[in-house]
């Protein structure tokens, strides 16, 4: 199982996720103290920050195969081509450069948590060229990651 741990995960989406259980209540017209990680499952939403990482993850899945934008492109830099770190394992796994940020602010730009987010993928999803297999493993990982658990009909979705 992927566990995404690092710092831009680790920021409290509260009111976001708030919102996410008030719309599966109102939904399946539950109570104010019942549980809706059920309902979240059965709909196969992510949770909010699941739904950050699958962003960043397909913006980088954009830059890696050259369909993002070009400011996004030239913002966020492969590890191969620095000098100095030619001969690391990740310059030839397709990492990319996290820059290093002095501010906790700085750690939420794209430039920094999106290569934060797809180091953190298995390598076989790297090289995945087709976007919507990509997306359809994506969130798989990432569904397992947040509930713990695989469904089978979710690589249908």
């Amino acid at each position: 199982m992927v566990t995404l741990r690092s710092p831009v995960y680790q920021i409290p989406p509260v009111p976001l996720q708030r919102v996410l259980h008030a719309a599966a209540r109102f939904v399946f017209n539950l109570q104010p103290r019942d549980h809706v990680t059920v309902v979240l499952q059965s709909f196969h939403w992510l949770p909010v920050r699941q739904c950050i990482t699958y962003k960043l993850c397909i913006l980088m899945h954009g830059v890696a195969f050259g369909y993002a934008p070009t400011y996004l492109q030239d913002a966020i830099v492969i590890l191969l081509p620095l000098p100095g770190r030619a001969h690391l394992w990740s310059a030839d796994s397709g990492q990319y450069n996290v820059p290093w940020v002095s501010a906790f602010a700085g750690s939420r730009a794209v430039s920094v948590a999106g290569p934060q987010a797809w180091s953190q993928l298995p390598a076989s999803l790297h090289h995945t060229n087709c976007v919507a297999t990509f997306k359809c493993h994506l969130k798989t990982i990432l569904f397992t990651a947040a509930y713990g658990v695989t469904d089978n009909l979710l690589l249908l979705t």
